[in-house]
């Protein structure tokens, strides 16, 4: 299972498991989108904390190994349209929902940290982040595309994913698109924290489909189109 799900306490830990770096095919894909749409239906009373295995990365966005070399155009259209189903359904939770990166965010493990609510990344100058489609030679899908044009600002969009630049955390911290560092030891601890404190609030839910709701609306249309 590429995708584990533990409670800690009144929160839900849901964990990316695919070594070695939890780079993203198919299966865990559909795992994903799958477990999220429970997790809408069913929203864990203090909060989601999304976290990835291991001490290396979050995640390092699509397998481009298992992309080109053993999927053909049918399994790569899926993936793409798979990849949108998984985001729309991460942005449908109600409940606050934590990123606690672990490590590396790269490729669409940076877009399903900009799908959480709120951000916690390590304070480490071996942590690496960035957009790498174009390097990687897999343009976003239509849902990601969406996704970093709503929460990144156009500058910074433009010089990172043209470019393909390899972003550290402080940068991340100061331009606002993560919300704290931590020692990588305790980033799952302080998204814990986070998420419970978040989940405090009764009228959070009504509060994030008021500023978070045009675009999970915007992904979802995007599922129900078929756009790639």
């Amino acid at each position: 299972m590429t995708l584990k799900s533990a409670p800690a306490g009144d929160t839900l830990v849901l964990t990316l498991d695919r070594a070695p770096v939890n780079a993203l095919n198919l299966p865990t894909i559909e795992m994903m989108a799958s477990t999220f749409d429970i997790v809408a239906r069913n929203p864990p009373k203090a909060g989601v904390v999304l976290t990835g295995a291991g001490d290396k990365a979050f995640s390092a966005g699509v397998d481009v190994n298992v992309f080109f070399e053993e999927y053909g155009p049918e399994l790569q259209r899926a993936m793409l349209l798979a990849i949108t189903r998984m985001t729309a359904a991460l942005l449908a939770i109600p409940c606050p929902v934590v990123a606690a990166v672990n490590g590396h965010a790269l490729g669409g493990g940076f877009v399903l940290m900009l799908c959480c609510d709120h951000r916690i990344a390590p304070e480490s100058s071996n942590a690496r982040f960035g957009l790498l489609e174009a390097k990687a030679g897999v343009p976003f899908p239509a849902g990601p595309a969406e996704i970093v044009r709503h929460e990144l600002p156009p500058t910074l969009l433009r010089r990172w994913s043209l470019a393909s630049t390899i972003v550290a955390p402080r940068e991340l911290l100061a331009t606002g698109v993560v919300d704290a560092l931590h020692a990588p030891k305790m980033v799952l601890y302080e998204a814990l924290k986070v998420a419970a404190e978040l989940a405090k609030q009764p009228a959070f839910a009504a509060v994030k489909r008021q500023v978070r709701g045009p675009l999970a609306d915007r992904i979802a249309a995007l599922v129900a189109s078929g756009a790639i």
